[in-house]
């Protein structure tokens, strides 16, 4: 069996738990994710199942309009501030958790660069990375 992915906000208040694999990973630049990490991108692993992902404590939503104009809920703990994970409108059976918010962050292994064409110089990613101008499809 596979050890399981587990993580949560600083302060312990949101945790979550899946023995899924990520089915993507990937450092994005979007001007959304600059904004809310603080910085020049946001990390992600996204699994397939966000009905088997087992979340406790209550996190906070906030609603934003992707760059598709589909709807991203991006959930993050109301006491300490973390992000903690995003859910998205237009496909509602995925969930992608903040990398940073893993207890083990070394498993994050980041596939590809995506909105690289927001990028910053001073927000270098690995050159060995496929980068994309916006989300890729398909």
């Amino acid at each position: 069996m596979t050890k399981p992915y587990t993580g949560g906000c600083a302060c312990g208040a949101i945790r979550y738990e899946t023995s899924h694999e990520p089915i993507f990973q990937n450092h994005c630049q979007c001007m959304d994710c600059q904004k809310r990490s603080g910085t020049g991108h946001g990390s992600y692993l996204t699994f397939p199942n966000r009905a088997e992902m087992k979340i406790t404590g209550e996190a906070a939503n906030w609603r934003v309009a992707g760059d598709s104009g589909n709807d991203k809920f991006h959930a993050f703990c109301p006491a300490c501030g973390t992000p903690v994970y995003l859910t998205f409108a237009a496909m509602p059976e995925i969930i992608a958790v903040h990398a940073a918010s893993l207890d083990d962050p070394g498993r994050f292994a980041p596939q590809v660069v995506t909105y690289a064409s927001r990028g910053h110089t001073w927000d270098r990613m690995d050159p060995a990375l496929p980068a994309f101008e916006t989300m890729p499809t398909g």
